[in-house]
């Protein structure tokens, strides 16, 4: 099995770094092991004192559902198939994007949360540090 590392979790953030101040907003950039486990949180300067707890729960629900957190908005909006589901595991499902699990041959090593900006922000950040697992899965991790 592949793990995650925390010299890998620090590339990740690195280049969701990038892509935050290329767009201009600070972001806090969480990185989890497959079991749910913080590897490495990094706040950028002014971001939202919120978005630590949120990108660490977006990343949580990520591993915890094996999906997008994208993915939960509309099953668990009023009226979906899991509706209320936010309010399970002491309120740490988020149900909007930002959390994405981390796959390496289809099995999933992590998760990444982002937080501080808008959803589609978020989500781009996460991209970012999804896209450096991608640029290594043909390496050995």
């Amino acid at each position: 099995m592949k793990q995650l590392n925390l010299s890998l979790a620090k590339n990740m953030i690195e280049k969701a770094e990038k892509k935050a101040q290329e767009i201009g907003v600070p972001m806090v950039i969480t990185i989890l092991d497959d079991g749910g486990n913080l590897i490495a949180s990094h706040r950028m300067d002014d971001a939202l004192l919120v978005s630590v707890d949120i990108s660490q729960n977006k990343a949580w629900t990520s591993v915890a559902f094996k999906m997008p957190t994208e993915n939960l908005a509309e099953v668990g909006a009023p009226g979906g198939e899991l509706f209320g589901v936010h309010t399970t595991n002491n309120g740490r499902v988020v149900l909007f994007g930002g959390g994405i699990p981390l796959r390496v041959s289809g099995e999933i090593i992590g998760g990444v949360g982002v937080s501080g900006g808008s959803v589609e922000q978020d989500i781009q950040v996460a991209e970012a540090a999804v896209a450096e697992i991608a640029n290594l899965e043909h390496q050995s991790l």
